[in-house]
């Protein structure tokens, strides 16, 4: 097994997915046809091949619509080494069907790879708005998770066939997780918003995951199968189409995707458990977390070359079939054996995380990589000199400077220089699904001193203001989580608020002038972004450590200076513009003049100021 599976690895397409895909090489599945692959392979108008990789099981029987949920020897999968198949025929074609693997007489899976799934438990919730004429779960013909298979191929339409991202470490990510940004909840619905985001400036849009998830109300962080899409968000169809509309309009998508784990729906779990524990000879998992901390569901084994051969081909998949852009990956400092809390460097994780991305550029060699890693900084470097971006979390540090309490308010650590990095690879973000909202502590916690109290709305959102110019200021890819340009302010969790629930739609939001003029604010920093290669220059220094904080930032045709006090009472500070000269203030319009290097200036309470050099 081990010798087939290393051959797989390095020489197979890496695309085993539902479709008309390129034919894997017959060396790679020996004995087996030369078009079959893992999954489901489209042979004809009424014709499936499938093909179960299936380590150390004895024998697996395909059941369905189309034998009437009977165990028949004619639907008797071949057995080849470590794989099970079998070519159905006489389908009636674009006719959907569900079936199942019966697995050494005891377990019922769908296929790992399928692109579509009938749950018994959720589907039945689903709107008919959102998904139009969803097939009906076999109910009392079988039970568990069943596939949905198809002869009919893809009929969707690109409009933009081949998406290219032009300048990557300039990019304004906005995080969305599809079931709390529009009425509908849907993808459709986020859709009707593009023109919003487009105003904003966004350039990325990052969606929490939609691969299929257990139930139907979720972050989508518990995984159970990784090339079907959520049906509670939308059609197949409607996804492409979303994907493609953002492209039309100059936005990259990027797809959170969950590889440390999935839980106990997965099919390649059920086949390797006992007791609600995966068994020693699971080809994918660990039978316990090596993580002594942080464990969710049943743990990948990274070192598997199996898990990789998986990794590649989920990756691969949604690049082709749905030409995503990249993906950002959750809690990378778990692909690792290395037992602990994933905090120390690994080598062996950064063996293993590069060559996932080497794999997934040599199917898109532009596509983004975003490690959601927050480890040891020496090892997060060397990930940065290998092309990968890295989650940056400002949360704690910018909220206490919000809020007034500037002690721990140092935020030098959103400049990639600081750490020491040869690029700006560090995707810094102020908030995002995991952090507390800006906003809530502000006007929950924040200071209070002669009468400038930071809990006071308009004030809250005026700090706000200040934190997303200093935010804005720093070169590098930021990312904004869904509605932090509105000053969204109701609690992750507390005051009756459970973390995972459905939260709050304010769109409403937009109509409020004070909400509004903090949108305006981040509008019109991106778009400064956008229109001055001073924002991504390398020349720049920081003073991000005090109440008062600036940044420099110099090319060879401007100087442009960014100010904020977030101290609740005025304060003055010799600011180092590094040349004398006229200066113009962006949002007031106000000049001044330097008469060396160091000028001193007062800011009160919240203020900020962005100066331009004349």
């Amino acid at each position: 097994m081990q010798f087939r599976l290393f051959f797989f690895l390095f020489f197979s397409c890496m695309f085993f997915a539902c479709g008309d895909n390129d034919p894997v090489p017959s060396s790679t599945v020996p004995d087996l046809p030369l078009s079959y692959r893992d999954g489901i392979t489209r042979l004809s108008d009424d014709s499936l091949a499938f093909v179960l990789f299936a380590p150390g099981k004895k024998n697996v029987y395909l059941v369905g619509d189309f034998n009437d949920w009977q165990v028949l020897d004619e639907y008797k999968m071949e057995k080849n080494g470590d794989r099970f198949h079998i070519k159905i025929g006489n389908l009636v074609a674009g006719k959907e069907y569900t079936c199942q693997y019966l697995v050494d007489n005891n377990v019922l899976i769908a296929d790992p790879y399928a692109n579509k799934i009938s749950d018994p438990w959720n589907d039945k919730d689903i709107s008919p708005a959102i998904y139009p004429n969803l097939i009906k779960y076999p109910s009392g013909k079988t039970n568990g998770i069943a596939m949905t298979v198809s002869s009919q191929t893809d009929n969707y339409n690109w409009k933009i066939d081949n998406y290219t991202i032009t300048n990557p470490q300039n990019l304004i990510i906005y995080e969305i997780l599809i079931r709390d940004f529009t009425a509908q909840r849907s993808i459709k619905g986020v859709q009707e918003k593009l023109p919003y985001l487009k105003a904003l400036g966004v350039n990325a849009i990052e969606l929490m995951p939609f691969n299929e998830f257990e139930a139907n109300d979720s972050w989508g962080y518990n995984p159970s199968f990784y090339f079907a899409p959520d049906k509670a968000y939308g059609t197949s169809a409607d996804y492409k189409a979303f994907i493609d509309e953002c492209h039309a309009n100059g936005m990259a998508v990027i797809m959170d995707m969950v590889l440390n784990h999935s839980y106990g729906q997965s099919p390649m779990v059920k086949m390797y458990q006992t007791d609600g524990t995966v068994t020693t000879d699971n080809p994918w998992y660990n039978v316990t977390s090596p993580n002594t901390s942080y464990s969710w569901g049943y743990d990948f084994n990274h070192e598997s070359p199996c898990t990789q051969q998986f990794v590649d081909s989920v990756c691969a998949y949604w690049i082709k079939e749905y030409k995503i852009d990249g993906y950002r990956f959750d809690f990378t400092k778990g692909f690792t054996n290395k037992p602990g809390d994933g905090q120390a460097y690994d080598e062996s994780r950064i063996n293993i995380l590069k060559r996932m991305t080497d794999e997934i550029r040599k199917r898109k060699k532009d596509a983004i990589v975003i490690f959601e890693h927050l480890a040891d900084n020496s090892e997060e470097k060397i990930l940065a000199e290998h092309g990968i971006f890295l989650w940056g979390n400002l949360n704690y540090n910018m909220n206490e400077a919000t809020m007034g309490y500037i002690q721990n308010s140092d935020l030098s650590w959103a400049s990639y220089k600081q750490r020491g990095w040869p690029t700006p690879n560090l995707v810094a973000y102020m908030e995002s699904h995991d952090e507390e909202r800006i906003m809530f502590k502000n006007t929950a916690y924040g200071k209070s001193v002669n009468g400038y109290d930071v809990k006071e709305l308009a004030t809250a959102l005026k700090r706000t203001e200040a934190a997303a110019v200093i935010f804005l200021s720093i070169p590098g890819p930021k990312m904004i989580w869904q509605f932090g340009e509105l000053g969204y302010d109701f609690p992750l969790e507390g005051n009756g608020a459970d973390r995972l629930s459905k939260k709050p739609i304010r769109w409403d939001y937009y109509d409020e002038p004070n909400r509004k003029a903090l949108y305006d604010v981040y509008a019109q920093m991106i778009a400064l972004r956008k229109n001055n290669p001073v924002f991504a220059t390398s020349d720049y220094t920081i003073d991000l450590t005090h109440n008062f904080k600036y940044i420099v930032l110099k090319s060879p045709e401007e100087t442009v200076v960014a100010m904020a006090n977030f101290d609740v009472i005025p304060v003055t500070k010799d600011v180092l513009f590094g040349t004398a000269g006229n200066w113009k203030e962006h949002f007031t319009k106000t000049e001044i003049t330097t008469i060396s290097d160091t000028e001193a200036i007062i800011l009160n309470p919240g203020e900020y100021r962005l100066y331009f050099k004349e």
